[in-house]
């Protein structure tokens, strides 16, 4: 078998100049992709900062002043012993809230980048993997809602609504909550060829019953039984029972609060290197 014998590469020429731009690329693509997401979600910063202030501000208010004021007054017996419905329910609202620009970063615009502004395809083309695409993407949504995080905790502070020390971890844990679910959407995403309302379903069908059964509002113990496993299966719920405990000391068991955090985890990486997966093979189709 004889071997062709590569062509030398002149120190200066176009091919030598080609192969080193490439090199950054190649090791830094992640980072890259993660620069152009947030310039792009700077064309819409003006919506992310009215709803980053607008939403806690509105749902702290209406939740957690006025209507906390007719749960409050009815608590009943041994109520002087139980936390307000403040404190009980904004760890919750910053979880919920971080769950949903999850969904909307890891829907529309993963399939606007292979599909509708095939932008992956190009970049693809460049010295960059699929997987340091669907990295790059990952991490611009991460610095979203990590600063939405903070924005929400921030508030909560301003209305009373968390006594404990601990309390700001509960932005480490809306983060894990967002992404879990952000992280199995991303993976589907990736795999969708055409829009036929799928999304929509999602976010009907999905993410609004997880909002209103995932022990959010109240209790999960308060419904039904057969209806336990919907909160069982949410990261909604496992987020908003971690930050209960952080936030107040919502007392339950060391191995439960074990149990959440690896469950946001595990949905986490599963998701992510699904997507990675599928995007690699996607792209070089």
């Amino acid at each position: 078998m004889t071997t062709i014998p590569l062509p030398e590469v002149v120190e200066g020429s176009p091919t030598d100049r080609a192969l080193r731009g490439g090199v950054k690329p190649r090791r830094f693509g992640s980072l890259y992709v993660a620069e152009a997401r947030l310039r792009v979600m700077r064309s819409y910063l003006q919506t992310m900062l009215a709803t980053g202030v607008g939403t806690p501000v509105l749902y702290l208010y209406a939740l957690g002043v006025g209507l906390a004021t007719l749960v409050d007054a009815n608590l009943g017996s041994g109520g002087e012993s139980q936390v307000s419905y403040l404190i009980f329910v904004a760890p919750a609202l910053l979880c919920s809230a971080a769950m949903t620009t999850a969904t909307e970063e890891f829907s529309y615009p993963i399939m606007l980048g292979f599909k509708w502004n095939p932008t992956f395809f190009a970049m693809n083309a460049a010295p960059m993997s699929g997987g340091q695409i669907i990295n790059g993407v990952t991490f611009a949504v991460i610095i979203r809602l990590v600063a939405q995080s903070i924005v929400y905790y921030l508030f909560m502070l301003v209305f009373g609504a968390i006594p404990g020390p601990h309390g700001w971890l509960i932005i480490v844990v809306g983060v894990l909550t967002g992404m879990a679910l952000g992280a199995m959407l991303m993976a589907y995403a990736v795999r969708l060829e055409e829009d036929k309302g799928q999304f929509n379903y999602i976010m009907r069908f999905g993410v609004i019953p997880l909002t209103l059964f995932s022990g959010t509002f109240f209790p999960l113990s308060v419904l039904p039984v057969w209806l336990h496993w919907i909160g069982w299966i949410s990261p909604l719920w496992h987020g908003t029972e971690l930050s209960r405990v952080l936030s107040y000391g919502y007392e339950e068991p060391v191995w439960l609060s074990a149990l959440h955090v690896a469950y946001l985890v595990v949905l986490i990486v599963v998701g992510w290197m699904l997507a990675r997966r599928l995007a690699v093979k996607r792209l070089n189709k």
